[in-house]
């Protein structure tokens, strides 16, 4: 049985292991100024961010149109799959799920949505572990009981180098009230089952590294590691060679899409690992 995995832009996978894993995304969407951008093409995340700060309004973010979870869920299944498991960011935080929930009616069985609970490689991970189980000849219930095991499994925590971005987007019910502690410093933030949670913070960004140091050592041996970063290549880089942990595969280095780095703000940096 042929089963193709899908999600969307927000899981943070990188082009070419997407191409190398099989798996589908859609792209969520970003308004500037009046246009609407598909996550990706029309502006780059470097320029992305290096624009932000002195973008009036703030961006906004919104989720791919039913219409376009039904065109690739037909084209996937034109093609010749028999089952689609499509997994997405949590409900909670975006409309994506729901627009592809919406569009899995038009296919009955055939089309199964998650609420990954996730968001950025926190989802992509399970992704790839979907599309790992398809790719051994898992059944659709193996697949799934596989991805809930490793979403147990994840840890992820980001350093702010502000809060204004996330108080902003209105996002978080506790970001408003929480703002007049918050000032001046950097704060530290995680998505756990489809919460974003706060994690305390720190008074300057080196004592901010040493944290995040301490939280990813601590988790002890790991199955897959992602640093996550809004444009700051060298720092993520530098952190990454820092780490005495225990990896089998390569760590991804990503600059998170800028429909997440909306709500987050430049110079941040953070990581998503699953544990052993």
């Amino acid at each position: 049985m042929q089963i193709e995995i899908v999600t969307d832009s927000t899981s943070d996978i990188p082009p070419e292991v997407a191409k190398e894993y099989n798996i589908y995304v859609v792209p969520a969407i970003l308004n500037i100024g009046g246009q609407s951008l598909e996550d990706g093409p029309g502006i780059s995340r470097r320029e992305f961010y290096e624009r932000l700060p002195a973008m009036q309004p703030l961006p906004t973010t919104s989720a791919p149109s039913v219409g376009s979870f039904h065109k690739l869920y037909d084209k996937v299944i034109k093609q010749g799959a028999d089952l689609i498991l499509s997994l997405h960011a949590p409900a909670a935080l975006s409309g994506i799920f729901n627009a592809a929930r919406l569009a899995a009616q038009n296919f009955g069985e055939r089309v199964h949505v998650m609420d990954s609970g996730s968001l950025t490689l926190g989802l992509g991970f399970q992704v790839m572990a979907a599309s790992d189980a398809s790719r051994n000849g898992s059944s659709l219930e193996e697949i799934i009981a596989h991805v809930e095991d490793v979403r147990k499994r994840i840890d992820m925590v980001a350093m702010l180098d502000t809060f204004e971005y996330v108080r902003r987007s209105g996002r978080v019910s506790w970001a408003k009230a929480a703002l007049g502690t918050l000032l001046n410093l950097k704060p530290f933030i995680g998505v756990k089952d489809g919460a974003v949670l706060r994690l305390g913070e720190t008074r300057t960004r080196l004592k901010g590294i040493e944290r995040l140091t301490e939280m990813l050592v601590s988790l002890g041996p790991l199955e897959r590691l992602a640093i996550l970063h809004t444009n700051i290549e060298d720092q993520a880089h530098e952190f990454l060679a820092s780490l005495d942990v225990k990896i089998p595969t390569s760590a991804l280095v990503v600059n998170v899409t800028t429909v997440i780095g909306t709500h987050v703000g430049p110079k941040a940096l953070g990581f998503v690992a699953v544990v052993h």
